[in-house]
């Protein structure tokens, strides 16, 4: 019964509204601008760290 209420709250938790950022007329929820950035993070790393292997075979 415990297990139950817990997955029902969770749930109803779902349905709340989010912190959102606005610069003008721009606006994004919070979760989403930390997924854009790591995003670009992993984006810039995968430019900048050398390739496994790739300095070996010349």
């Amino acid at each position: 019964m415990d297990t139950t209420l817990n997955a029902l709250t969770a749930a109803a938790r779902l349905g709340a509204d989010g912190i959102y950022l606005g610069w003008g007329s721009f606006t994004v929820q919070l979760g989403n601008l930390i997924v854009i950035i790591v995003m670009i993070l992993l984006f810039v790393a995968a430019l900048f760290l050398p390739f496994p292997g790739g300095r070996g075979r010349r």
